[in-house]
């Protein structure tokens, strides 16, 4: 993300999110995490962008590097990324999604932080989402009838906010704030932040009838 050339779309599936595709018949590879990169250029210019963006993605961690040129090709990775987030059902019927975001170079630290809570708490998590702004989805898989998974899980959940928050990140990128992640608003913003954030709260909902109870806490 630091060259000039700039991608027009950089999507981040972790290694749990391969095998299920795998399961669900994607042809992906068996890696700890792929990266989707896409770019937009003329035919003069593609091919200079797409060698600026392999230059970038070397490095001793990378496998393999395909690229995909022909229109189908491209077809099949994006559907296999699209169809990552209703496959997660044929793992477990319930589903904690939470977005959060942290800076880009510790993406993997992120990643590696919320598979040792899997561990843990004996959960399947899944992680992917959108890597060019660090905004990842988080989802924890439980069976809502098993009394102990149920509460694993949900004890799991504040242990990812604190991850995130601890790595320079912050609580949401896209999903919002919420009740679920309301009290760790505290955390994230100081108390002036959080005083700033009241007083506009109070000038433009003074009755307190939008969202009542939602992204602040209690003062």
């Amino acid at each position: 993300m630091s060259q000039p050339v700039v991608p027009t779309r950089l999507e981040f599936m972790d290694a749990r999110s391969l095998e299920l595709l795998r399961l669900n018949g994607a042809d992906v590879p068996e890696a700890g995490a792929m990266l989707l990169v896409e770019a937009d250029g003329d035919h003069d210019t593609l091919p200079y962008l797409l060698q600026a963006l392999a230059s970038a993605a070397e490095g001793d961690g990378m496998i393999a590097l395909d690229v995909a040129m022909e229109g189908r090709a491209r077809d099949q990775l994006w559907a296999a990324r699209k169809a990552l987030s209703p496959a997660l059902r044929s793992v477990a019927p319930g589903k904690i999604n939470e977005d959060v975001v942290v800076p880009v170079s510790r993406i993997p630290d992120l990643v590696a932080g919320v598979q040792a809570l899997a561990r843990d708490y004996m959960l399947t998590i899944v992680t992917f989402g959108h890597a060019g702004n660090g905004n990842l989805h988080v989802n924890i898989l439980y069976h809502p009838d098993d009394a102990a998974e149920n509460a694993r899980a949900h004890a799991a959940l504040p242990k990812i906010f604190e991850l995130t928050l601890a790595l320079g990140g912050t609580l949401s990128g896209e999903h919002g704030i919420g009740l679920a992640k309301r009290d760790f608003m505290a955390r994230a913003f100081s108390a002036e932040t959080l005083a700033t954030m009241r007083a506009i709260k109070a000038a433009l909902d003074p009755e307190g009838i939008l969202n009542p109870g939602k992204v602040l806490p209690p003062a």
